[in-house]
């Protein structure tokens, strides 16, 4: 799920660009010997957060997209990574943004997930927020924040992956995180 359109979708239904032929026709392309299906659904087993990354695009705008590609690399100096479709509408604005923000949803922020999730013109439309470094917009009611100087990007394949340093973060540990596994939603038991 590390493009937004994951997170609001059954993994298990998305087409597959390698395996599908690559316009969501269901038309096999690739080589029987790797089934990217069953390597998605695999994947799909290691549980994780889900997070909206934002930031501001050149021409002043907002953009955020849900991720659940958001891991952390080095405490010092305080590195984390996460990782962008090259199909994504939103690639070039964060590729050239001097700063983006790592919001990490708490359980309760299912809609926030949708909501980033698809592409739409103004996401950000009615939601309450506040301005980070390099003008990144905060969403409000976050387990955590990460605002993050973009600091250097890498080619991955079909994504890009932007290694953050992390210039500021909060959090509030009493909140539950949102979760993702098994192409789905999940909330953690209490102890």
């Amino acid at each position: 799920m590390s493009d937004a359109a994951d997170s609001a979708h059954d993994v298990a239904h998305l087409p597959c660009p390698a395996c599908d032929g690559g316009d969501g026709s269901n038309t096999p392309a690739a080589a029987d010997a790797f089934d990217c299906r069953a390597f998605r659904d695999a994947l799909g087993s290691f549980a994780t957060g889900i997070a909206v990354v934002t930031a501001c695009a050149p021409d002043g705008s907002f953009v955020g997209l849900t991720v659940n590609s958001f891991n952390s690399v080095s405490l010092a100096p305080p590195l984390v990574l996460w990782s962008l479709d090259l199909g994504s509408p939103s690639l070039e604005a964060f590729r050239t943004a001097s700063h983006y923000a790592v919001n990490i949803l708490a359980a309760d922020q299912e809609d926030l997930s949708q909501r980033f999730a698809m592409r739409a013109p103004d996401k950000f439309g009615d939601l309450e927020i506040c301005t980070g470094f390099g003008g990144v917009p905060l969403l409000h009611g976050c387990c955590a924040w990460f605002e993050c100087a973009n600091e250097t990007q890498y080619p991955g394949g079909d994504h890009l992956i932007f290694l953050g340093r992390v210039e500021r973060f909060t959090g509030e540990p009493s909140r539950a995180p949102l979760v993702y596994h098994g192409g789905r939603y999940r909330h953690l038991a209490r102890d």
